[in-house]
This record gives structure tokens, sequence and C-alpha cells, in this order.
């Protein structure tokens, strides 16, 4: 009986959650019932001493510093002057929109990391744009949404600081590994967008010339400085001195939140309802990470004070899968999950669970730790529950339907898969530039 308490642990949680019920007191719930059937009344001397670990890591400062930049950055107008000025860059290539939202959701990524915002910003901005330059619905929504996702895996994304943090991964080490994949599925997204528009010249064409005229010269150069050097600038000011050695993870998130905020100054965007909102903001999407992570870490206690850890542990030794076949089955069972839960509780609920099993198998945690995070972009993708399709829906017009949606993203769920496999038959991808920067 007492081999079948973590699977009913397991079922009580799901069961619960499809249902509807909130995920964070879900967690903390059903933790706290069965902690108390499995260690009496000791459970509740047990979870506040595990609650004060987790809550003064200090790493995870860097979590609402991170979400600060990010709003702050979305208040500053950055992304619809990059916006702008990338569709007239591109203009002229068949799918030049559709490519120039996939930088600026790079670069947006690479600011900001808040896959929210910028698929709503550029979902405003860009998707009425591209509807009125004759884009199809599908390849514009499509476009929008997967780009916004970027935010998951290119550095900084706080997806990398949770996973890190329970990985026992540097945090550092995580951007580095993180910066080869992200360029890759810029890249695949590329691919698909020219042959989209190769097969397809009416489903992405290039803008008019008459459009196109006054965008030349030095006029072109300097609105093209003016667009590019704000988000360098943090990029530079964050990533840059992580990389170099200069400041820690949490360190160069307080430096990018002063660095968002001196641009939003710069854009003369900084008023009092302006910093009222981002802090409230702030604020909220935080509380909902730590009480999720609260929740997790009483789950987490209860599911190893039951031995399952080690049940599961001997379960998958006892089936002799080999590492490769572990993998492929973590990564099936995250990609499923994906579709009804949020990548943050799956973070909290799956990761710490089969973390310790990658340990006895050796595997190098930090290529894992990026597997993941890849994995879990796609949540964002994956019907009904894809919150960036939930975003572009709430921002797009009338005249593009769900299943405009629906059928533009499942390429670039598919693109998102090739990238994963790439990553898992090319570990090096992951490792390589840690392993460089190391040494030096």
């Amino acid at each position: 009986m007492a081999e079948l308490m973590p699977l009913f642990l397991f079922l009580s949680l799901f069961i619960l959650l499809m249902f509807g019920f909130p995920v964070a007191f879900t967690l903390g719930g059903v933790s706290l019932i069965f902690g108390y059937f499995t260690f009496g009344l000791d459970f509740f001397n047990l979870l506040p001493l595990r609650l004060w670990g987790v809550m003064t890591n200090y790493v995870m400062i860097a979590v609402p510093l991170f979400v600060y930049m990010g709003v702050m950055m979305e208040k500053s107008g950055l992304a619809e002057e990059l916006l702008e000025t990338m569709a007239l860059l591109f203009g002229r290539v068949r799918g030049g929109l559709a490519i120039s939202v996939v930088v600026v959701g790079a670069l947006l990524a690479a600011s900001t990391g808040i896959v929210g915002a910028t698929v709503v910003t550029m979902g405003l901005l860009s998707l009425p744009t591209m509807i009125k330059r004759g884009y199809s619905p599908e390849v514009a929504t499509g476009t929008i949404c997967a780009a916004g996702t970027l935010g998951q895996i290119i550095p900084p994304s706080i997806v990398l600081v949770l996973l890190g943090s329970i990985l026992n991964v540097s945090i550092g080490d995580m951007f580095m590994g993180a910066v080869f994949p992200g360029l890759l599925l810029v890249s695949l997204y590329f691919i698909w967008i020219l042959f989209i528009a190769f097969i397809r010249p009416d489903a992405s064409p290039a803008m008019p010339a008459a459009e196109l005229a006054d965008f030349s010269g030095w006029p072109m150069i300097i609105r093209i400085f003016k667009a590019f050097i704000p988000p360098f600038f943090l990029i530079l000011s964050v990533l840059g001195s992580i990389f170099a050695g200069i400041a820690s993870p949490t360190e160069a998130a307080a430096v990018g939140a002063m660095g968002a905020t001196l641009l939003t100054v710069v854009q003369g965007k900084l008023t009092y309802k302006t910093l009222k909102a981002v802090m409230k903001e702030t604020t909220t999407l935080t509380c909902m990470v730590f009480i999720i992570l609260a929740g997790a870490t009483a789950f987490g206690l209860v599911f190893r004070g039951m031995d399952g850890d080690v049940y599961l542990r001997d379960f998958i030794v006892s089936s002799d899968l080999s590492p490769y076949a572990f993998i492929a089955a973590v990564m099936l069972v995250i990609f499923i999950a994906g579709f009804f839960i949020d990548f943050i509780e799956i973070t909290f609920i799956i990761v710490p669970v089969v973390a310790p099993i990658f340990i006895h198998m050796d595997i190098n945690l930090l290529w894992i730790g990026v597997l993941i995070a890849m994995n879990l972009q796609t949540s964002f993708l994956t019907p009904p529950f894809g919150f960036a399709l939930f975003f572009l829906k709430g921002v797009a017009p009338s005249n593009v339907s769900t299943g405009h949606i629906y059928k533009g993203i499942i390429p670039f769920i598919i693109i998102q898969l090739i990238g994963l496999t790439i990553v898992v038959l090319f570990p090096e991808i992951v490792t390589w530039l840690p392993e460089v920067l190391a040494k030096n």
C-alpha cells in the first residue's frame, strides 16, 4: 500500500487540476493533507523549515527583478519602434514582415523575457499590418505566437532561472548554454518563413515599393540605430555582465531592472501612472510564481517523505531504460503536460521528481535543463491551454478566428520539436559555450 501512496498523490493533484482548481492552492492543499497522513503533526514542523530554505535562496531574487525589467520595457515603447523599423528594413523581401516579427521577438526575448507582454505587443502592432498587407491569417498568427515564445529559451529567461535553481546548475551556465539553442530556433523559423514565401507568395507578400521609398539613405541608418541601440544596451548590460564574470545573474537582473527604467526615462514614458502599473504587474506575477513554488516545495517534501523518488528510481532502473530512452520518456511527459498546465507548474511538479534520476544516470544537468526549457516553450503554443494563443486572440482583429491561430502554430510546434531533437542529438550546442568561457 505504501508504494501506491505517491501514485495517489499525483492522481489527486491531476484530478483536481482537471476540475479547474487553482494550481498554487491545489498543490499546497493536497500536500498538506497527504503530508499529515505521512508524517503526522511533525509535517507542520518540517514544512516551514523547507519553505524558509527556498525563500532565502539568493538566486530567486532574480525572478522579480527580471519580471520588473520585462514589464518596464513593455511600457517604454521599445517594441513599437523596433517592429516599425524592422518591417521597413525587411519589407522588400517576400515574407519580410514575418522575418521582422521573428527578429523583434528574439531581441525582446533577450531584453525582457516576458512572453505575454511580447505576444500582446506584437499582436497589437504587427498583426493588423500583416493582414492588411495580404498575409494569410495562419502565417501571421503562427509567426507572432512562435516569435513571442522565444523569451522562454533566449536568456535572460525566468524559466532558466527556475530550472537552474531546481537542478542546482549555475544560472550563468544555463544562460550561456541556451544561447545557441535559441539562435537555432530563430534560424529554423527563418527557413520556414522563406520556404512558405517561396511556395506560397500570396500568403506572405513583400511590402509595396511606394511605402518603402522614403526609407533609404541616412534617415534609414539613423532610424535603425535608434531602434537597435536600446535593446542592445540592455542585452549587453545583463548578459554581458554575466558572461564576462562581472556580475552574478541576480546582480545582473538588478542591472537590467535599472537599465529598463533608464530606457523608459529616455523614451519619455516614465510617469507615476506607468511606474504604478509596472509595480502592480510585477508584484502579481512574482506572487504567482512564489505561491506555486511554496506549494511545489510542500509537494516535493511529501513525495520524498513517501519514498516516491526511491520507488520511481527503482522502477526506472528495473525497467532497464537507457539514459536516452529515459530522456525521451520525460520529454514526452513534459510535452503532453504542456497541453494542460502552465510551464511554471510543470517546472515545479515534474522536474524535482526526475532530477535525482538524471543525477543517478550521470546525465549532464545543464544539457537537460536547456532541453526542458525548449520543451516547455511548446506549452505556450499547444492547444487547448497555450497561453500565447489566448494572448493573441485577445488582441486579434475580429476577422482572425481561433481556428486561424490554431492552424498557424502547428508548423512552429513541429519546428520546435525538430530543434529539440537536434539539441538532443548534438549536446555540444548547449555545452560548448559554457566550457569555452569557463576556460577563459
